[in-house]
């Protein structure tokens, strides 16, 4: 009995009854609509983002690598008192590239590294200095972030939109209201005299 009134109040839009406006059968097709969307694009928007937010990450891994670098300098921090230890400085440092030619560029390295210490710095197919690219296990994390946002996303922007709808149909319908009872008293009056 209970799934019954439910489904009836959840039809009630579509059925032919004489109080029935024209905004509330649109509004009915409206919130129709927006449950498909949460139902198809939402998971469908979750998927994509975490499909292309993994191949980006699988993209970068693949083409990024590990050289050894020499440092040029001493790693000096910004000489902080009590700095804790494993602080990064910018410094200058020289690798060769595997096609041989000769690089330099300043990375993040230890703080307090002397110069001509080897240190292990990431670069890009043409060889310049990049940043290191994500684990497998963030490559994952990122993955699953972009698919909850993405699917996320895409529910906010459906429910807006019925919200934003309704507020149009509930003004529409106000004014008729409004149009109905100037009508109607108009009448009184008459029928009153």
């Amino acid at each position: 009995m209970r799934e019954d009134t439910t489904m009836r109040r959840f039809l009630w839009r579509w059925r032919r009854n004489p109080l029935r406006r024209r905004e509330d059968v649109l509004e009915g097709w409206i919130l129709l609509i927006t449950w498909l969307v949460v139902v198809v694009a939402g998971p469908v928007a979750g998927v994509l983002g975490s499909q292309a937010t993994a191949s980006a990450a699988a993209q970068r891994r693949a083409e990024r690598h590990e050289v050894t670098a020499t440092l040029a300098a001493d790693a000096v921090g910004h000489g902080r008192v009590g700095a804790a230890t494993g602080d990064r400085a910018g410094a200058t440092v020289r690798w060769t590239a595997p096609d041989g030619t000769r690089h330099s560029g300043r990375a993040s390295v230890d703080e307090g590294l002397k110069a001509g210490s080897r240190v292990t710095v990431w670069i890009d197919q043409r060889g310049h200095l990049a940043a290191a690219p994500p684990t497998a296990a963030q490559a994952e994390v990122d993955a699953a972030f972009m698919g909850a946002a993405s699917s996320v996303a895409v529910v906010a922007a459906a429910a807006a939109g019925y919200y934003g709808a309704r507020v149009v149909l509930d003004r529409r319908r106000r004014g008729t209201w409004e149009n109905e009872w100037q009508r109607i008293g108009s009448l009184w009056g008459r029928a009153a005299s």
